[in-house]
């Protein structure tokens, strides 16, 4: 609380506040009590605050919420869950939002979530820079019966089916995907149990009607067979190699169809809540677009990446940008930023799954796309890439902020973020709009090591990123212990 005779305990001076909701930024001071937002206003009294903070005429962002991130995927989830949203704190993410769930990677281990996501939280706790919350997948019959259960007693409120999985491996092609899996002999990972998952997060909406509209299902929307058989052939043709190679092992029109199926599964089981992730290609984007007019009574959201956005299958980053879904050529880069300007897309996530260099290439065969691990950091530069390359293009700072916050903050359940409004969070990133740099992973917090951005000239930069009232990084410099806490959604 404010010390006595002092109104606030923070006052940020002079900023140009970025609403989502918004038809422009407003010259304004925030004033802070309690770790919320307290009041936004021209020419506050900086004798009624314990501190002052000088934002210099920056934009004042609501923190970014990362919806899309994989902490602990490759490195022990203790580990990533410092280093990574240390670099999270950098971007001005002050929300980490990542999928999880049993099988080979993250915890190695199958069973019932409700002995193996208690260790989870266990492990996160007090090791987050930012807050955090979890998206879970159901791999098996017994899982789907936990649903429920994960909203109820957990905050889990968010669950995720990948497509792929039951007959094509995470880097490539595979035939031991019940081990990778880590499900029973009677268990297959395949569209059958996508619908029985689909259905017991119906049930779960329908149990829980007052949580019901922020209660969602997620999908990585590729098509197994497919990505095979075309594996098989790029790789035995030999013609192509790097991101090129990739994209046409698992070609667009594979994530398409898998939308199409998705979505006719949604009607079929009245699950209305569907986000439709990381959609990387022209032919994805219009499947996705057909099926929200097909489908009007399903509520569809589309998320791309800022590395869909950011990257082409030029990219002289190689097999440091293997990433599922791939990579794609410039023309489906260009469509994606075209419908993200028309409105189409509903927000903008990081996908950041940190794969350290010694992990994510062989070492006697650097450059084999194939050999590859698959997936990269990258939510330090979701806002500031965004902010540069999106203003560029016509995105309007208050829409980007939507993008970036608001509109994932109300999907996900994240009630007290998105927004820099009285009684939310004071979460807050401070961007200078005008400051060039050059992105360099040596200067990121991540323990990647590398990036695919290395080079990327950007025009924005965060300087400082507030979590709940309480300054988390400066200038690029991580500040104090970790702060973040678990968000048991939907928040109140």
């Amino acid at each position: 609380m404010a010390e006595a005779g002092k109104k606030y305990d923070l006052l940020i001076k002079n900023v140009r506040v970025v609403r989502p909701d918004a038809n422009a930024v407003e010259d304004a001071d925030i004033a802070i009590i309690g770790g919320r937002f307290s009041r936004v206003h021209p020419a506050l009294s900086p004798g009624e605050a314990k501190a002052v903070y000088d934002g210099k005429g920056r934009l004042a962002f609501p923190g970014a919420v990362d919806a899309h991130m994989h902490t602990g995927i490759y490195a022990p989830l203790a580990e990533d869950a410092v280093s990574e949203s240390r670099a999270a704190a950098q971007g001005g993410v002050t929300t980490s939002l990542n999928y999880f769930r049993t099988g080979q990677y993250y915890l190695n281990r199958g069973g019932p979530y409700a002995a193996f996501f208690p260790e989870v939280l266990k492990l996160s706790q007090g090791r987050f820079h930012v807050d955090y919350g979890y998206h879970l997948a159901p791999m098996d019959r017994a899982q789907i019966s936990e649903i429920a259960d994960l909203i109820e007693t957990h905050g889990v409120s968010s669950f995720k089916i990948f497509m792929f999985y039951g007959s094509h491996g995470l880097h490539g092609r595979s035939d031991s995907q019940r081990d990778f899996l880590m499900i029973g002999d009677d268990e297959r990972y395949d569209y059958a149990h996508f619908e029985f998952v689909m259905r017991g997060v119906q049930a779960a909406r329908e149990r829980f009607p007052e949580k019901a509209a922020q209660i969602s299902l997620s999908l990585h929307c590729e098509t197994a067979e497919i990505m095979t058989a075309h594996s098989r052939i790029v790789e035995n043709e030999g013609r192509l190699s790097g991101l090129a190679a990739y994209h046409a092992a698992r070609p667009p029109h594979s994530e398409g169809l898998a939308v199409f199926i998705a979505s006719y599964l949604a009607a079929e089981t009245a699950l209305p809540n569907i986000n439709l992730l990381h959609l990387s290609s022209k032919k994805a984007l219009q499947a996705a677009l057909q099926m929200a007019a097909l489908f009007p009574h399903i509520d569809f959201r589309r998320e791309v990446t800022i590395g869909h956005l950011m990257l082409d299958t030029s990219a002289r980053a190689g097999v440091l940008a293997k990433v599922n879904p791939p990579i794609r050529p410039r023309e489906d880069v260009e469509y994606l930023w075209e419908k993200l300007a028309e409105g189409a897309i509903d927000w903008v996530a990081s996908d950041h799954a940190c794969c350290r260099h010694e992990t994510k290439a062989a070492k006697n065969a650097f450059g084999n796309i194939w050999l590859a691990k698959s997936g990269f950091g990258g939510t330090e530069y979701l806002l500031p890439a965004l902010v540069s390359e999106g203003s560029r293009r016509g995105l309007s700072y208050n829409r980007i902020a939507a993008l970036t916050s608001a509109n994932p903050a109300r999907r996900f359940g994240a009630n007290a973020k998105g927004d820099i409004a009285e009684g939310l969070d004071a979460d807050l990133a401070l961007v200078d709009p005008r400051e060039t740099w050059t992105v360099r992973a040596a200067d990121s917090q991540s323990t990647q090591g590398y990036t695919p951005f290395e080079g990327l000239e950007l025009s924005a930069r965060v300087k400082a990123t507030f979590l709940r009232g309480e300054l988390v990084c400066e200038n690029g410099k991580v500040l104090g212990p970790p702060r973040g806490r678990y968000l048991h959604r939907p928040t109140g």
